[in-house]
């Protein structure tokens, strides 16, 4: 394995989708987007962990999990400048990582549909899976025990071990990326040297409250070439954080 010249981590569901797929299987086929909002914010409150309200939400879904997916294809579609991204990456040596809240084969079912086959082939999935019951439901099954269900921040750095990477940023000679728009991306961020925080979303209040340097973002396409710009060395990662830190 050569050394890769960067790594681009993203969040999955409202980053490289369009629309959280979680998020929109609860609101049209279980408890509703008010009931799922008010957990999300017992979630933020402190009031619930995530591990526990994720669950919750998902478990008001009762469509067996074939017809979930289904439902999903015809509904969620792809940030316009992600297929160029990946192409360029995989050309360049710059491997992608999804790292996932959501479950296992509803992304990758997506990523076949909306980029292809070789994005499957290349792409490494982190997340966590399903288990389909003898009745037909269904349950979320968590990467780890933490309160998260699957810690983003801990998945890179087990990346970083695979790819013989320093932990320290001082002592890394290549640039790491993330993507992401939402609470649960706020740990992972502060393991990488440059944040993409989708435009609108809650990630760019939180990195305002907990003082995260990032840049913001509306389409892949500006990350991209905010990549390239990087590594061809034509600007510094410095020159992209937005909320500039004291």
């Amino acid at each position: 394995m050569s050394s890769p010249k960067a790594v681009v981590f993203t969040d999955w569901d409202g980053t490289v989708t369009l629309l959280d797929s979680n998020d929109y299987l609860t609101d049209n086929l279980g408890m509703g987007k008010e009931s799922r909002v008010a957990i999300g914010n017992q979630i933020l409150n402190g009031e619930v962990d995530f591990r526990t309200g994720f669950a919750e939400e998902l478990q008001s879904v009762k469509l067996p999990f074939d017809e979930c997916i289904d439902f999903l294809l015809k509904n969620i579609e792809l940030d316009p400048g992600f297929k160029d991204t990946y192409e360029w990456c995989y050309a360049n040596n710059v491997p992608i990582y999804v790292i996932s809240s959501g479950m296992k084969p509803i992304i990758e079912t997506l990523l076949v549909k909306l980029v292809g086959q070789d994005a499957m082939d290349n792409i490494t999935i982190i997340s966590n899976d399903v288990k389909i019951n003898d009745d037909g439901s269904w349950d979320i099954v968590y990467r780890d025990d933490t309160s998260f269900g699957h810690d983003k921040a801990l998945s890179i750095l087990e990346v970083l071990d695979k790819h013989n990477l320093d932990k320290n940023a001082d002592n890394r000679s290549i640039p790491l990326f993330y993507c992401g728009d939402g609470v649960s991306d706020l740990s992972a961020a502060r393991e990488t040297d440059l944040l993409f925080a989708r435009k609108g979303r809650e990630l760019i209040t939180y990195c305002e409250k907990e003082k995260v340097p990032y840049t913001e973002f509306e389409s892949f396409d500006e990350i991209l070439k905010s990549i390239q710009a990087i590594l061809s060395g034509e600007k510094k990662l410095a020159d992209f954080i937005q909320n500039k830190l004291e």
